[in-house]
């Protein structure tokens, strides 16, 4: 009998999982509520449940399955299947995922960072199209993102690797969470957007309907920019291109060190779709080193919410085969 994978992906308000085969194909989905109430406790024994409760559903015992890969938020300890500071979960103390879904399910487990494993996902069944060198970019609320080179997801020494970002695009930026000035986060995330919108806003003086909403105190978002932008609202237009600019610029440093096959864009933010990527593709080729320029492509992200799962399973057959 073929074995199958399962993927789980744990965010702050669901948790999604998925059953696949050995190939990636999502044979089935679904996803339960986090319930982050008492310190997270509940999450873990949710996730048993669930797991177990649908194998039940499906007929499926342990033995049909090589192994649960999980992608989490927080400092994750890949040999010790351990998190700790997953503060969207309310994790703040060490918690043992690995040995209590092992003992739960019956099935190996293993586990990574939510940004790496998304990443996984897009190279395997995405636009990565399972290339050994590959870069993910995810504007959210933040800016993430993973490596994988030589076909091996890079962790760095602490597992800090892939920061992108905190790349520093503009030295005299604004002030980042991390304490550092100009990091791409502070610029490119959907929260970057609307505040380069508003400082934008106030030294602009011509007729612009993104201006207006601004003044008049309605909610601005990543989304609304862009879709001023694409009516060719002029305040607008200056946002979105000084965006590109910090993108582009943090793309063609990624490229030049890395000279990945493909950079990958995803994330809300991407949803601005084809005139995002021609916008950041300008200002790449501007920056990029002359034979990263011909080597290394831009792509937007193709799985959308399906990076985590797919991206988690993938985890089982990289580990398993380690």
């Amino acid at each position: 009998m073929l074995k199958k994978l399962i993927g789980i992906d744990l965010g702050g308000t669901t948790v999604k999982f998925a059953i696949l085969t050995e190939e990636g194909e999502v044979q089935q989905k679904w996803s339960i509520e986090t319930d982050i109430q008492e310190a997270g406790k509940n999450i873990v024994p949710n996730i048993i449940e669930s797991i177990n409760h649908r194998l039940e559903l499906y007929g499926l015992s342990a033995d049909a399955f090589i192994g649960i890969g999980m992608g989490s938020p927080g400092t994750v300890d890949r040999e010790k299947g351990t998190v700790i500071g997953a503060f969207n979960l309310n994790w703040s103390t060490l918690q043992p995922v690995k040995e209590l879904i092992e003992a739960g399910t019956g099935i190996p487990f293993y586990i990574d960072n939510d940004a790496n494993v998304a990443a996984l996902g897009e190279r395997w069944k995405g636009a990565g199209e399972n290339g050994a060198d590959v870069v993910f970019v995810t504007l959210g609320t933040g800016v993430g993102g993973g490596i994988i080179a030589d076909g091996n997801l890079i962790h760095g020494k602490v597992g800090a690797a892939g920061e992108i970002g905190h790349i520093i695009v503009d030295s005299e930026g604004y002030l980042c969470t991390c304490e550092n000035q100009g990091c791409l986060e502070t610029v490119a995330s959907a929260t970057g957007v609307v505040r380069l919108a508003r400082d934008f806003s106030e030294k602009f003086s011509g007729e612009s309907e993104l201006k207006w909403l601004i003044d008049d105190g309605q909610e601005v978002t990543a989304k609304t920019v862009f879709e001023q932008a694409k009516r060719g609202d002029k305040l607008a237009l200056i946002v979105v291109d000084k965006f590109y600019y910090y993108l582009g610029l943090a793309c063609g440093n990624i490229g030049n060190i890395l000279n990945p096959e493909t950079i990958v864009i995803g994330g809300g933010v991407s949803a601005a779709g084809d005139m995002l990527l021609k916008g950041v593709e300008e200002y790449f080729l501007k920056y990029a080193f002359p034979t990263v320029k011909t080597s290394t492509k831009l792509k937007l992200a193709q799985l959308g919410n399906d990076a985590g799962v797919i991206g988690a399973a993938s985890l089982v057959k990289q580990s398993s085969k380690n």
